[in-house]
This record gives C-alpha cells, structure tokens and sequence, in this order.
C-alpha cells in the first residue's frame, strides 16, 4: 500500500532538512551494492529520528536491526558527549559497509556494533537505555519489547518501525503470513501495556513511539 502521493513524499522530504553528505553517500551505496534496499530508513525518516533522538539527548542508545548503519548514524547525531549507540545486526556480512560509514562520521567513537541473535545479546546488556530503534524481523518485536523494557530508563522512548506493514495491517491476513500477525499482536500489546504509552505515527511504513512510565 502506497500512502501518499510521489508528489506529496517529495514535497515533504523538500520541505524537511536536507539528507547529510554522509548519508547521502550511503544511501546510494546501499541501492547499488545491498539486496533489499528499501530496508533503508532513507532521507525523510532518517530526518525524524535525527531530530526525535536532538529531542530526547540520550546518553544511551540500543538498536536493533543495522542493516547498513543509515539509522545508528540519524539516532548518534543526539547522542549526548559521552552517550554511546549499541547497534546488533544478525548479518555479519553487512558489518564493511557499516563501519565505513561508521569510521567517516563524527560518531566512530561512540558506535558499539554487535553481530549475532538480539534474543541472546540483549539479555548481556548491562546498560539501561534513553532511547530504543526497534528494525529488525517482525515476528521477534514482542520478545524484543519484552528483553529491552526492564532495562528502559524511565520516561526512555521505544521506536518501533515498520508497523503498518505496507497497510496489511488492515486487510485480510492469510493464514501463513507470520509477520503481518506477529505484528498485529504487538500494536495491540504495546498501545494496551499499562507501563507504557504510545502513539502510532503514519510516517513511512509506520513508526510507533512508545514512552516509558
């Protein structure tokens, strides 16, 4: 499902910040070189959590899903001086790109990236956290949201993307579409879940932000 109009997706990403240099770079990296591009947050999203993490100041930051780094580099521009972004990534193969992009910008010093399955790194974690990306395999969101939440600071913000799902959120869901239903399922948890507050934002495919009480 389309949302909006191509021309109404260019006026808006006209009429928002430009796309940085850096990331500019990556993004056509990414298109030429990675399968599953549109994985990218891309310019107009990348300038939402750009200025979402400017807002929050984190001193720490977890997220989940790399991909090829365009998202930790957007949330690292708030980090706080001394604040630290924690970055897993299941794909190893992916880590090149990512720390080529990672060692050209101001933040090379303050991104930790971790190769492997987030359902085991997590729990190893002993920092607690301002801010959380959630962008990685859909069917895990629950059990992610569930690790992450005991180590939120209070008043810490959970993002969540993708949660629309390209409207199949609301249509028929078929039988085998796991993520469609996993998806379901957490919109529903984490609007209902009494520790926490969210709103769902119909930016992209879909961004949550989900605040800690």
């Amino acid at each position: 499902m389309h949302f909006l109009s191509d021309d109404l997706e260019n006026y808006i990403a006209q009429h928002s910040q430009a796309e940085p240099e850096l990331l500019a770079a990556l993004n056509r990296e990414t298109h030429l070189k990675i399968m599953q591009p549109r994985m990218l947050s891309g310019h107009f999203q990348g300038r939402v959590l750009s200025m979402l993490s400017k807002i929050i100041r984190p001193n720490q930051i977890l997220e989940i899903g790399t991909y090829t780094g365009y998202a930790a580099l957007c949330l690292a521009e708030g980090l706080t001086p001394n604040g630290q972004l924690h970055t897993i990534e299941l794909n190893d193969e992916l880590s090149i790109i990512q720390q080529k992009y990672f060692n050209l910008s101001p933040y090379k010093n303050q991104i930790k990236p971790y190769y492997g399955n987030a359902r085991e790194i997590i729990p190893t974690l002993t920092e607690t956290f301002d801010l959380v990306f959630i962008d990685a395999d859909k069917e895990s969101y629950t059990t992610y949201f569930d690790l992450i939440l005991p180590k939120m600071n209070k008043g810490g913000i959970i993002l969540s993307d993708n949660v629309l799902w390209s409207g199949k959120v609301v249509e028929p869901v078929k039988a085998n579409d796991k993520s469609t239903q996993a998806l379901l399922a957490y919109n529903q948890k984490i609007n209902e879940d009494p520790r926490v507050e969210t709103v769902l934002l119909p930016i992209r495919d879909g961004l949550t932000v989900t605040r800690v009480l």
